[in-house]
């Protein structure tokens, strides 16, 4: 057996590296039924926190980013900025 790059060559025979034939095998994106496929999370798909429920991740980093620009976008307080956003956030 004699290696040669990608393909492996025994006496005639020629074979095809791995990675293309594990994935000659697979169900391509297209091949998909679309309700497979997960939709995209943007700010618009991202439910609003209520009143009853804890606040958001983005939620938090949006107004933690508030927070800093209205400091003056000084750096050396990320986390205060965070646990005070989130404060604000769980208060309303």
């Amino acid at each position: 057996m004699k290696n040669t790059g990608r393909k492996t060559v025994k006496g005639d025979k020629v074979s095809a590296p791995k990675a293309v034939k594990a994935t000659s095998s697979k169900i391509t994106d297209e091949a998909k039924p679309a309700a497979a496929k997960p939709a995209a999370m943007t700010s618009a798909t991202v439910p609003k926190s209520t009143s009853m429920s804890a606040p958001t991740h983005q939620e938090i980093a949006q107004r933690s980013y508030e927070l800093y620009l209205a400091r003056g976008s000084t750096d050396g307080h990320a986390e205060a900025d965070w646990a005070r956003a989130e404060a604000e956030l769980r208060s309303r």
